[in-house]
């Protein structure tokens, strides 16, 4: 019971935290002709109510799809159309058909803001809690505080609450999955990941964990007796979570494809922004999108994304336990955003959650590489005024988790999984490497700091415009490079052992 009871101060003290960054600016705020996300997300609650299902993907004479047009799936599109229902009930001039176009009043923000909240409620954190309580190590008041801290996460926070998005929906979908394949239930697991499929395309960086996973489960039990039947049972579940998430779309072949085509518009090119990842990063030094056409373009991201996932995910299907199941959201998650085509900065979430399902594990790994993952996003929020609510929770989890998860003391060789990385320094000598760790994390703390002290304070140059976000789009990649290649050596060497878990206690 009282377990229970600090589970609920957790979670009221991260809706509290939620709803204070709620009460600040977000995208696109007072600024026509586009506005922002914020904008995005009610213009389709708009289309969905007032529009034939079969125009929601389509350009049509109601429909300007050059305006917000639909381009997530179909489970996307439906819970805009609940939401829609219920901003009909309360204000008609909030969904109304072409009027409402850059709709701003407080009462409106209150609803909108409402219902990332709910969603969170309903969806995401409670995948969280259970997560943290059922398939973490350690004693209970290890496991409350991981709740907090994986609750605390400042990125997801500034962009739903902040921006204005609905990520954790599908990443509550995702973990959702997460938990019901660490319970064994497999199925479950398969159908809550195709519901976070079907909400976010963007779903596919967790993707190859999922397949390799059930994959290697179902071989290593057998292909000719129950492993066939878990693969049969498993093949069934998504096919018909697909085909009931689809169904009003398959009656015209044309419908369905206008939808593949809106989800996934590979004519935008390899980026669009400054984005903390190999392409944006190496076009600094070599102008990528002068040299390459569009197609060479698609066929290199793909082939190197392909590269950078598949050890990981050769290993997952060789050992298809649950911890190398977590450390291949991680790499597969960092593969594609770091190699893939037409990434956005708000896509590292994915690698986020991945991490934290590491939390318990490898605080110290996971607090910095979550610390970076919401700078890499800086620019962002300087542009939506969310400059204080950056600094506050960025500053707010560095404190917390590292004094509740007492991330500074648990970091020895051992506890970090550095044995690997002795064996590939053999022609070195013995070096420290906890301890260049720790200071490692001091510097690059230090240098995350520093630079988004630079970028509010100082002006650039008038001929370097966008110097800032490319140094830190740039520091974060770096970031981003480096907990990719230390999970995938963590993931190939030695599982944890029972011994040094009950040692973090």
């Amino acid at each position: 019971m009282q377990t229970w009871s600090l589970v609920s101060m957790c979670v009221l003290l991260g809706i509290v935290v939620r709803w204070g960054v709620s009460l600040n600016s977000y995208s696109g705020a007072g600024k026509p002709p586009m506005f922002g996300d914020y904008e995005a997300q009610r213009h389709w609650q708009e289309v969905t109510y007032n529009l034939p299902l079969q125009e929601w993907y389509s350009n049509t004479t109601e429909n300007d799809l050059n305006y917000w047009g639909l381009d997530y799936p179909p489970l996307t599109a439906y819970h805009s159309l609940v939401c829609a229902y219920v901003a009909k009930t309360i204000n008609p001039e909030w969904v109304d058909l072409h009027k409402s176009r850059g709709y701003e009043s407080p009462a409106h923000k209150l609803f909108m803001r409402a219902t990332v909240l709910v969603a969170d409620l309903l969806i995401y954190i409670p995948a969280v809690v259970l997560y943290c309580l059922y398939l973490t190590d350690g004693s209970t008041k290890k496991k409350v505080c991981t709740v907090f801290c994986f609750l605390l996460y400042p990125g997801l926070i500034l962009i739903d609450y902040g921006h204005f998005q609905y990520n954790g929906v599908s990443l509550g979908f995702a973990l959702w999955g997460v938990l019901a394949l660490g319970l064994g239930w497999d199925a479950l697991g398969s159908l809550a990941f195709c519901l976070a499929l079907n909400y976010k395309q963007m779903e596919l960086y967790h993707a190859l964990p999922f397949f390799c996973y059930l994959l290697g489960k179902s071989v290593k039990l057998g292909l000719m007796g129950r492993g066939l039947f878990l693969l049969v049972r498993i093949a069934s579940t998504v096919l018909v979570t697909f085909a009931l998430c689809w169904l009003p779309f398959l009656s015209d072949p044309g419908d369905a494809m206008q939808v593949v085509r809106r989800i996934f518009p590979v004519a935008r090119g390899l980026f669009e922004d400054k984005v903390a990842n190999a392409w944006c990063s190496l076009n600094i030094l070599i102008k990528i999108r002068s040299i390459l056409s569009s197609d060479s373009q698609i066929y290199i991201s793909f082939a190197c994304t392909l590269l950078a996932v598949l050890p990981s995910c050769v290993r997952l299907l060789m050992k298809p336990t649950f911890w190398q199941f977590k450390l291949a959201l991680v790499n597969s998650s960092l593969a594609f955003f770091l190699f893939s085509y037409q990434v956005h900065e708000k896509s590292i979430l994915l690698a986020a959650l991945s991490v934290c399902l590491l939390l318990n594990d490898l605080p110290l790994m996971v607090i910095w590489f979550l610390q970076a993952s919401t700078f890499s996003i800086l620019p962002l929020f300087l542009k939506d005024g969310l400059l204080v609510p950056y600094a506050v929770t960025s500053l707010a989890f560095l404190f917390f988790s590292i004094y509740l998860l007492s991330a500074l003391e648990h970091c020895s060789e051992e506890e970090l999984r550095l044995g690997a990385f002795h064996k590939l320094l053999f022609c070195l000598p013995k070096l420290d490497l906890a301890r260049i760790v720790r200071w490692k994390f001091y510097i690059s703390v230090s240098a995350m700091a520093g630079l988004s002290v630079v970028t509010v304070a100082l002006v650039p140059p008038t001929h370097l415009p966008d110097l800032f976000p490319v140094l830190v789009s740039s520091t974060a990649f770096l970031h981003f490079l480096g907990t990719f290649i230390y999970f995938n050596i963590v993931q190939f060497s030695e599982p944890p052992s029972r011994k040094s878990q009950k040692k973090n206690d």
